[in-house]
């Protein structure tokens, strides 16, 4: 993901630069994501712990649950199309929505794009997605704001595991539908989940993806890369 889906979530309290930065530093590890090996990442290698650890500081530090901590189906699906499409986004501006580590808006760099935003609402994503873009020798533009609705020109909008819940995705289908109308190209990767409007899709291609048992009840999941019509 680039997976992260704190979106339709309440808002976290403010988490200090320094703070965010300190967190990912001590709980992850620079590492490539299985699928997708051109990428590091700083990720965490043991899943459960840094989930219990996330609920047992909540209170403490207002710590969301660490989304960006991890590199799920659907973002690793839409960054491996990305890096074997170049096409799709060379030289175009690109959103990232929902970014979390930052993976897939790293791809959309490495892929030759001319610009690329990667928004997520989680405080935490900006230190993550800061610390991953560096790892990677790329620069991107983060965006804070809740964008669902916005448009700001992009060519590209890539969402990677974003159909996970229903008042989100009721809110996401009339905003990608009207960026599709008029005229943007909108990329998702999602792994199954519950409420993918798969009637308005166009499925590009399918990977087999490893991802954390831990989180996913698998060790693999199908994923598939979707273009919304």
């Amino acid at each position: 993901m680039a997976r992260s889906l704190p979106h339709g979530r309440p808002r976290p309290r403010t988490v200090t630069p320094a703070e965010a930065e300190s967190f990912i530093r001590a709980n992850t590890a620079l590492m490539t994501p299985p699928h997708v090996p051109e990428v590091l990442l700083h990720l965490a290698d043991e899943a459960h712990d840094l989930w219990k650890k996330t609920e047992e500081e909540l209170a403490e530090i207002g710590l969301p649950p660490p989304f960006w901590a991890f590199a799920w189906a659907g973002g690793q699906g839409l960054a491996r199309y990305i890096l074997d499409h170049p096409e799709t986004v060379r030289g175009k501006r690109v959103l990232d929505f929902a970014s979390g580590s930052g993976l897939v808006a790293i791809a959309a760099m490495k892929a030759g794009a001319g610009e690329v935003t990667a928004a997520d609402i989680d405080p935490f994503c900006e230190a993550a997605i800061a610390l991953n873009t560096q790892a990677n020798g790329v620069s991107a533009v983060f965006s804070g704001a809740d964008l669902v609705g916005a448009d700001e020109g992009w060519d590209v909008i890539l969402a990677g595991d974003v159909f996970y819940e229903k008042p989100f995705a009721d809110r996401l289908i009339p905003w990608f539908s009207e960026l599709s109308r008029r005229g943007a190209e909108i990329l998702i990767g999602d792994p199954g989940r519950a409420y993918l409007p798969k009637e308005r899709m166009q499925a590009l291609a399918v990977y087999q993806v490893p991802v954390t048992r831990a989180l996913e009840d698998a060790e693999v999941k199908r994923t598939t890369v979707w273009r919304y019509a």
